[in-house]
């Protein structure tokens, strides 16, 4: 049985029903820990042993947040400059890392067809996310396909159950499956 890291970022997640149903669906499952970064480090201030400690802990690590502006919010962007750092994450000596799975699961008030390259934002969810694909392999980390909650704004209760049941289903697979298969599909 894997362990499994969910690094939680949302400066609003009071405000967010999404993300609510997604956190929900997997809090207080067996090896899975979710560390809720807003919550740790409101004044930016971030433990860099404590947090590398808690990577080093597990096997599959997930950056989970809402899209802003095609990206993370910043706090996040702070714990990924701060933490991954030369000589533990990449570089000589950053073994610490290596053959860990990565990936990101976002939530985006847009739904899935504005993000493709007709759509209105040009590009696909994974364009976007290179950046942390290319985090990952600089780390020497295998990432995973992202798990995308699209169209927050007009979701109904009934969608929002049944994605949150899939991402649950998916953490269950991740920690539980004897080989992680590449790549693995969501679900549309």
């Amino acid at each position: 049985m894997r362990k499994i890291l969910v690094l939680f970022a949302h400066p609003k997640f009071e405000h967010s029903d999404a993300n609510q149903a997604l956190v929900d669906a997997v809090s207080g499952l067996e090896n899975v820990q979710i560390r809720d970064l807003y919550e740790l480090y409101p004044d930016f201030n971030i433990n860099i042993q404590a947090e590398q400690e808690a990577l080093f802990e597990h096997e599959v690590i997930i950056w989970q947040h809402p899209f802003y502006w095609y990206s993370c919010p910043p706090l996040l962007k702070q714990w990924i400059d701060l933490v991954l750092e030369h000589g533990w994450a990449y570089g000589k000596g950053g073994i610490f890392l290596k053959n860990k799975y990565i990936f990101n699961t976002i939530t985006s008030g847009g739904s899935k067809d504005v993000y493709s390259s007709l759509g209105r934002n040009r590009f696909t969810i994974e364009e976007f996310l290179r950046p942390f694909e290319q985090t990952a392999y600089l780390c020497n980390m295998r990432y995973l396909p992202p798990f995308h909650l699209s169209g927050t704004h007009r979701i109904t209760d009934y969608q929002l159950r049944e994605k949150a049941k899939e991402y649950q289903e998916l953490i269950l697979s991740l920690r539980d499956s004897a080989e992680i298969s590449l790549p693995y599909t969501q679900k549309t």
